[in-house]
C-alpha cells in the first residue's frame, strides 16, 4: 500500500515516529512534509496529501497537526476524501470498518506516540466491511 503522510509544525515530531513504523511494515511512503518544526499552514499540507489520495497515486493518507482538528477539517473539504480524526483504537477501527476512511488524522499534542502508533497499526489493518455501510457512504459521496 502506498501512503501519503503530511504534517504541520505541531505534528512534525510524531510524523517521524509514524514514518519509521510505516517503513518497518514495508509500506511505500510519500512524505509530503513539513520537514521542520518551523511554523507552517496546515491546510497546505492537508491539500498535498489529499491530492495524492484523491488522484489514486496513494491508497491512503495520514495527516498530523497539534490537535488533528484542523487537518481533519481541511481534508474533508476534498470530495473523494473521508478523513477521520482518531485518538484511540476503537474509532480507528470503526473509521475503516464502517466509514472506509482513506485519511487518518492525528493530534500530536493530544495522543502520545505509543498510542498513536497503535492507532495507525489498527487503521492500516482494518478492512472496510462494505454492505450497508457502502450505501451510506455513497449518500454523501455523490
Amino acid at each position: 500500500m502506498k501512503i501519503a503522510v503530511g504534517c504541520d509544525h505541531g505534528g512534525f515530531g510524531l510524523k517521524d515516529d509514524i514514518l519509521a513504523l510505516l517503513r518497518d511494515r514495508g509500506q511505500e511512503i510519500m512524505d509530503m512534509g513539513t520537514d521542520s518544526s518551523d511554523s507552517v499552514d496546515y491546510p497546505d499540507f492537508a491539500g498535498l496529501v489529499c491530492e495524492q489520495v484523491a488522484s489514486c497515486a496513494c491508497q491512503r493518507g495520514i495527516l498530523i497537526c497539534g490537535t488533528g482538528i484542523g487537518m481533519s477539517m481541511a481534508a474533508n473539504r476534498y470530495k473523494a476524501i473521508r478523513a477521520a480524526l482518531c485518538h484511540e483504537i476503537f474509532t480507528a477501527r470503526m473509521s475503516r470498518e464502517h466509514n472506509d476512511a482513506n485519511v487518518l488524522c492525528l493530534g500530536a499534542r493530544v495522543i502520545g506516540p505509543g498510542l498513536a502508533l497503535e492507532v495507525v497499526k489498527t487503521w492500516l489493518e482494518t478492512d472496510f466491511a462494505g454492505g450497508r455501510h457502502l450505501r451510506r457512504i455513497e449518500m454523501f459521496s455523490s
